[in-house]
């Protein structure tokens, strides 16, 4: 793929990865073909900033990053009395960039 398509996707989704993953989805689009491209492009990503503020003020961000088991579970047990909340609050950001990553492999898998 061009390396001006790379830059423009690695430039855009850097604050949706772990600077770790960046390496591996840089060489991983490298490698893509150009007509494949929009696949990846048109792939939408949890933003982690969205993700930490809806779990301060929510605590549901479990829904938006496709763990829904534990969000009912989380729920049900009043958010582990306010324990659970606290844990994802600080784990909130790190789990939205695995789910990105995992959703980035995904896509380029079917690829």
């Amino acid at each position: 793929m061009e390396k001006s398509k790379v830059d423009m996707f690695v430039g855009l989704n850097v604050e949706n990865f772990a600077p770790q993953d960046l390496v591996a989805i840089r060489a991983k689009l490298e490698q893509m073909d150009d007509d494949k491209f929009y696949l990846i492009q048109g792939t939408e990503f949890q933003k982690p900033s969205t993700i930490f503020l809806i779990a301060i003020i929510l605590g549901w961000e479990r829904f938006w990053l496709d763990d829904v088991a534990l969000g009912i579970l989380k729920i049900i047990t009043c958010y582990g009395c306010l324990i659970w909340w606290l844990v994802d609050i600080f784990s909130a950001k790190d789990r939205a960039k695995r789910y990105n990553y995992k959703k980035f492999v995904l896509v380029t898998s079917i690829l």
